[in-house]
């Protein structure tokens, strides 16, 4: 890409005007002069005095501007044309008294036609979807059901149609659930074979159709939730064992993929898709620093090196040792990992971290694993255990919220792999409010993906090679812990969790805002007078939380 074209920028130095309000026409009464607040930060938790403000003017002409979904959140339609059972079903159904599932979703199977036109509605440069393994192979390894290959021709084709391009995930948390039975899933090697057979199936399908692609969806984050990854033993230490076997596995049928894509793909660009991890120190206190260091390297840096250079960087081959749980190999598997040579490297941002040191202490060894908030965000002793960070605030679910991470994870892994990277998930996700007259005043996602779009240009500006942002999600769809409570979409789909309603498309005032900075090609965002946004409708950082608890 012409990097010329990243470098137009203009800097804004104080957002605050004379009569106390900011540009947006917000009050900011905590604002001094200089537009920092008492702690010297802005409206936007940036430190103003050190760090300068920085506004895209204009991204690349190819920047592709897009939105997100995956197969088992969206489609529906879970067991319609041939598809076989999932572990993502498995587990929805498991939830079906107290939240919707995977039965209907968004029920995108049906009414695709409707929604790929209200993505050229929306101005998408690309669109990034999963397809359903289950869908293709209905029990993982056996007969491709042909239903299911017809189903993912007709939406490419009416992408491409419409000048969209799409970017397909092959695998998104859905595992055929067959090969659960068969094989206890990721456990057995068996499965990463299976794995194979199907990317070369799909990629001979759709690789004259599409260019880019990615393999897993968040491994480095699948890898930590139990029940994603079917892992049913009682005794925590038989659980890191299966799940480091499982891991490496899934390194395995990454390496496999990658080889098959640029064999069967001429031109194809392939790489994963990683939960990317910003952890600051709680303090200066050089335990607490490298805490934070780990805390990143556990949770994500591991999973690109081990992409990346085809083997674990040495603290993490350490803590398997400590555990005892090095996974088991076979011959050829370290030809397999270091051969495969990915493309691009796709960022998944939502919030930032804070921990401590913590040590080990009577009863716990080093590198065991505690749970006092989530699976994802496990304490471990020896290495980290998580804060609050006083510095930031919080969504509604618990999120903190902190668009410098963006920039920073973003210089991080460019600074280490010089690869070209996309944002493929990033937003907020709230209690969206259907008014009366069909309207969804959704400001506080306006400021939040405008924030984050400022930090991606800022890391363009600071020399990150950066080529599409595309936030999660296009439309309202599944929740695997909150169903339809929790929002993302630019799109209001109208059901509730057993109230199935309308299904009806609204269109929030996310999708006219955010049409208008594809239109602008990131010229728009920070302007209120967008073509079909709600009469009224304002947005600040300041004023966002209350909607989303």
């Amino acid at each position: 890409m012409d990097h010329n074209d990243f470098l137009r920028w203009r800097i804004e130095k104080d957002d605050i005007v004379k009569d106390g309000t900011d540009k947006d026409g917000m009050e900011k009464d905590d604002m001094a002069k200089d537009g920092t607040d008492k702690h010297g930060t802005g409206k936007d938790g940036l430190d103003k005095k050190e760090v300068g403000h920085r506004t895209p003017v204009l991204f690349p002409d190819r920047f592709l501007w897009g939105a997100s979904s995956s197969a088992f959140q969206i489609e529906g339609g879970w067991d319609e044309g041939k598809k076989g059972m999932t572990v993502a079903d498995y587990n929805s159904f498991r939830r079906s008294g107290i939240q919707a599932d995977t039965r209907t979703a968004s029920v995108f199977y049906h009414r695709w036609r409707e929604d790929i036109g209200l993505m050229r509605e929306l101005g998408l440069k690309m669109y990034r979807f999963s397809m359903s393994w289950a869908r293709i192979i209905p029990d993982g390894d056996g007969d491709v059901n042909q239903e299911g290959i017809m189903f993912y021709h007709q939406v490419i084709d009416r992408l491409l149609e419409y000048g969209i391009q799409p970017f397909v995930t092959l695998y998104h948390f859905d595992l055929p659930y067959a090969l659960v039975e068969k094989y206890n899933g990721w456990e057995s090697r068996e499965c990463a074979a299976a794995f194979e057979r199907y990317a070369r199936i799909v990629f001979r399908e759709f690789g004259d159709k599409v260019v880019y692609w990615q393999v897993h969806n968040e491994q480095n984050l699948m890898v930590r939730v139990d029940e994603r990854m079917n892992i049913e033993a009682g005794d925590a230490w038989e659980c890191d064992r299966i799940r480091a076997q499982m891991d490496y596995h899934m390194f395995l049928a990454h390496g496999l993929a990658v080889k098959a894509c640029h064999d069967l793909v001429p031109g194809g660009k392939i790489g994963p898709a990683v939960s990317s991890t910003c952890t600051y120190p709680l303090t200066s206190r050089p335990e607490d620093v490298w805490a934070a260091r780990m805390n990143d390297w556990f949770k994500t840096d591991y999973c690109l090196d081990m992409y990346y250079d085809g083997e674990y960087p040495g603290y993490y081959m350490r803590y398997l040792e400590e555990r005892d749980i090095v996974p088991k190999t076979g011959p050829g598997d370290r030809e397999i990992l270091k051969g495969a040579r990915m493309d691009y490297i796709a960022v998944n941002y939502y919030r930032t971290l804070c921990v401590s040191y913590l040590p080990v202490t009577k009863g716990h060894v080093p590198g065991e694993r505690s749970f006092p908030v989530n699976e994802v965000d496990f304490d471990q002793y020896g290495y980290f255990r998580h804060v609050k960070n006083e510095y930031l605030t919080s969504s509604g679910y618990g999120a903190q919220i902190d668009p410098m991470g963006l920039r920073t994870v973003l210089n991080l892994y460019y600074r280490r792999y010089r690869l070209p990277l996309i944002v493929t998930e990033n937003v907020l996700g709230a209690r969206d409010v259907l008014t009366e007259n069909g309207r969804v005043h959704d400001y506080y996602r306006i400021d939040y993906l405008r924030q984050h779009i400022e930090a991606c240009a800022q890391a363009i500006g600071d020399g990150v090679d950066l080529f599409g942002y595309s936030p999660w999600s296009f439309m309202d769809l599944l929740s695997s812990r909150q169903g339809f409570r929790k929002r993302y979409g630019f799109v209001y789909v109208n059901r509730d969790e057993h109230d199935l309603k309308d299904l009806a498309r609204i269109k929030k005032d996310s999708f006219y805002w955010y049409r208008r900075v594809i239109e602008t090609n990131g010229g728009g965002l920070r302007q209120d007078t967008v073509t079909g946004l709600s009469e009224g409708c304002k947005w600040s950082g300041t004023d966002w939380n209350h909607m989303v608890k």
